[in-house]
Parts: structure tokens; sequence; C-alpha cells
């Protein structure tokens, strides 16, 4: 299958080859000309056969929707356009009408796997119609893990985004939850290797995880984390969540208290947020802010 890729950063790069080492034909766009395959979005939608499909990887908001709008102007019917980005799931059902007053197409997919999807593959949330994305499957069959699990068809047009979005709501409890506890066990002077406490629970224990595998990763780069700024930002779901959850009148506090700690990290160097920071930096390459650095 062909697909055009734009947006070669982080983890649109690994996605590129990711879907190659799959068999399939991939030409990409970004703004740096040493990442591209073509010179510009024109150039990469005439290398591509009909119907064609169009996978958008930039940041939310006006990067996604001037991209979208080119598209809508160089594309034709019987085309897709897939927005893989982290946008707010209302801007998906404006972006499906727009494009369907021309014909094409729209998915919104929600993906996590950060800069190690490259290897373990990516969660693939999507929404949209079931023919659009019967289509496109075999992309998302590259991208997925090996196995049943990895992939959902969430729903219709911005179900895809939605559920990332809650899932990323979700990341942010739990790691304020490691936060909180290595914080913890640094302050009590009877716990004298906090790195091995952690390394102690990957196993056999009711809270290992992914992230708590990342977070002895971190400590295993810096043991007490004196390199980092305790500052963490936000990507803007974890706002996004609670919001939601405002208006569908659901309690979320653990979810609102961990988005609330980030603001938080911003007044004060946060030992918590330490945590978070290199957590984040682990699975997604997000930066950090050194020790002592501004912000």
């Amino acid at each position: 299958m062909q697909l055009g890729l734009i947006g070669l950063g982080k983890m649109g790069g690994n996605m590129r080859e990711r879907i190659r080492r799959a068999g399939h034909t991939v030409i990409g766009y970004d703004r740096d000309p040493g990442l591209s395959d073509v010179s510009g979005l024109a150039e990469l939608v005439a290398g591509l056969e009909a119907p064609r499909t169009v996978w958008v990887m930039v940041p939310a908001g006006a990067p996604t929707q001037s991209v979208i709008d080119e598209l809508g102007d160089l594309l034709q019917p019987g085309d897709t356009v897939i927005d893989g980005g982290n946008s707010r799931w209302t801007e998906d059902e404006k972006h499906a009408e727009e494009l369907a007053a021309k014909g094409i197409g729209f998915i919104d997919a929600g993906v996590s796997g950060g800069v190690w999807g490259l290897e373990n593959g990516y969660a693939l949330m999507v929404g949209g119609e079931a023919g659009h994305i019967a289509r496109v499957r075999p992309v998302f069959d590259a991208l997925k893990p090996e196995g049943d699990a990895g992939f959902v068809h969430a729903g219709s047009v911005g179900a895809g985004h939605f559920s990332k979005m809650v899932h990323n709501g979700i990341e942010y409890a739990m790691m304020q939850a490691y936060a909180e506890g290595w914080e913890l066990l640094e302050r009590a002077d009877s716990v004298t290797d906090v790195r091995e406490v952690f390394r102690s629970w990957q196993e056999g224990t009711v809270i290992r995880s992914w992230l708590l595998d990342l977070a002895v990763n971190a400590l295993d780069d810096d043991e007490h984390l004196e390199r980092l700024r305790g500052y963490a930002d936000d990507s803007g779901e974890g706002r996004w969540t609670v919001e939601a959850a405002i208006d569908h009148s659901v309690p979320l506090p653990t979810i609102t208290a961990s988005l609330f700690a980030r603001f938080a990290s911003r007044q004060e160097d946060s030992p918590q947020m330490k945590m978070v920071a290199a957590l984040r930096n682990q699975f997604g390459g997000h930066a950090v802010t050194a020790a002592g650095e501004a912000q």
C-alpha cells in the first residue's frame, strides 16, 4: 500500500520506518528538507496513486488546520486523510465535514507509543466510517504491535482522539502516583536505596507497568534525579480531559489533581515533577529542564 506521511518528527519519522519495514511505500514530507522525501505537499500527492491516503502528524491546532486545508485543495474524491496528531476531538468533526464536501474521507487516529514505537509498535485508537478505515487497515496493521491488541475502531469521527485524550489523562494520574511515591521514599531516612525499591516492583507486584520500567531507566541514568529541575509541561490533553469530565458531569479527582500538580511545578522546583519530567523524556522524548536552568 502507498501512504503519504506529513510530519517526520520524533514519532512521524519512526512511523515512516516501521510502515516501510512492513513492505509498504511511504512518501514523507517535513519542513526540514533533510528529513523529507519530497519538496512539498503537491509533490507528495502527485507521487501517490489514487485512491490516495495521507497521514498528518503535525502539531494540533493551526498547523493541522493549515495542512488539512491544503490537502483539501490537492486531493480528489475517494482519497482519505488521517489525522494522527493530538488534535482536540472537537476539531475532528469540522475537518471531516470540510473534507466530505469535496468527497474526501477523514479518519482521526489517536496514537500512543512515543519514541519506542518503532520497535514495540503503536497503540491506535481510530474514529471514522468503517469503509474508510477498512481501506487503510494495512497501514494500521503495520503500525500496531504484533498480536490481537493495539488497535481499536473506537467509534465515529472524533472517537479516536477522544479515546487518546482519556488515555493521556490516565497517564497523567499514573505518573503522578509514581512521582509521589518516589518523593516519599526519598524523604524516609530508613529507606537507603530508592532506585532498587522501584526495581523490585517490576516483577510480581500489582503496580508493575511500562511506566514503572521507564522510571527505573530514569533512575539508572540519574539515581536521585539531581540533574533535573522539578518542572513538567502539559500537552493540553490533560486539560481537555478535565474539561470533558465537567461537560459530562463525570468526577475525575485523580486526573484533575495530577494536572494541577503540573501547574504547581511551574511555581517551584518540585521533587515529584523531576520524576514526571524524567518519565515524559523516557517514553516520549519530551524535553527536560536541567537543574538550575530557567524555564
